[in-house]
């Protein structure tokens, strides 16, 4: 029901415009084209129309099998100590005021805070439209040049951050875990949370033994709840996984160069000694660094799409 109230929104969407632009059409036929105060009401109508299809067209690069899902979004800090941990919480400020913009619900589920300032990780869910398309294009390296505050000399350093997004994928009834090949563990946890999460073992960390690969949540109310988005979250690493070694093994049977992805640095942030924000990968830049960090990402995302679509 949700997928199809989506298509009738984008379908009315496009019939909107279809019919904007034909009373436009009609408009033109009719006005004097010597009088400016016709010609200006045209412009005004014609840039209204150009805005709403070039919103609509964006949508159209959102062509990945997952992109329409609900995302698992992770920013691992660097080296670099308390800057590189400072840098993460930065990210996730960054991230946070995206998704308000975006009008997405983001929650915490879990989070390692720094030993003097910042986090060294965080997890968080993002339930929205085109969630994972977008935070996908955000997967990768995060670089931040600055002047330090931690250090007294106040000497510029280099941050690094490690993004990474899965799709939620809760309804995939063909990929089934064996249970065997799970170890699961419970602690304290760490961080506020639901009722009695810091007096109780409530937090659940699960084991995939045969990929290594380790998941944990501390944020629901229960240790069931926990367990059930901790196994979710599994799940849907696991399908990841499985869709990117396809990937990579039609790209060796076509001899396609397979680049590092997983530690390529994807964006700089440079705040001294110049202002100045640039994706890598599509040349891509802006000197208001301060409403990046704001959350204002949809030139680097849609630029990133448009690359991918070509």
């Amino acid at each position: 029901m949700k997928k199809i109230e989506g298509l009738k929104e984008e379908q009315a969407r496009w019939e909107k415009i279809q019919n904007e632009g034909e009373n436009l059409l009609e408009y033109l036929e009719i006005i004097d084209k010597d009088n400016k105060d016709d010609l200006s009401v045209a412009k005004k109508q014609y840039e209204q129309i150009s805005k709403e299809f070039g919103s609509v067209e964006t949508e159209t690069l959102y062509t990945g099998r997952y992109d329409r899902k609900d995302a698992i979004v992770s920013i691992h800090a660097g080296a670099g100590g308390d800057d590189a941990q400072d840098w993460a919480e930065m990210l996730l400020r960054m991230f946070l005021r995206f998704c308000e913009k975006k009008e997405y619900q983001a929650r915490i589920l879990q989070e390692t805070k720094g030993s003097e300032a910042g986090i060294k990780s965080v997890m968080f869910e993002v339930n929205g439209k085109f969630a994972y398309g977008n935070f996908a294009a955000e997967a990768g390296v995060h670089r931040l040049v600055r002047l330090s505050p931690f250090n007294s000399d106040n000497l510029r350093q280099t941050s690094f951050a490690l993004i990474e997004a899965i799709p939620l994928i809760e309804d995939n009834k063909e990929f089934e875990i064996n249970p065997s090949e799970l170890k699961i563990d419970t602690f304290r946890a760490s961080g506020a949370g639901g009722q009695s999460v810091n007096t109780t073992d409530s937090a659940v960390r699960v084991t995939h033994l045969p990929t290594k690969t380790v998941v944990s949540c501390q944020n629901e109310r229960s240790q069931l709840q926990n367990k059930e988005k901790a196994l979710a979250i599994l799940k849907s690493k696991l399908i990841q996984r499985k869709e990117r070694e396809r990937i990579e093994k039609e790209r060796k049977l076509k001899g396609q160069h397979i680049s590092a992805q997983w530690g390529s640095q994807i964006r700089s942030y440079v705040l001294h000694p110049y202002k100045m924000v640039k994706d890598h990968r599509t040349g891509e830049q802006t000197a208001n660094v301060d409403a990046v960090l704001d959350g204002d990402l949809n030139l680097f995302i849609e630029k990133f799409l448009k690359k991918q679509a070509k």
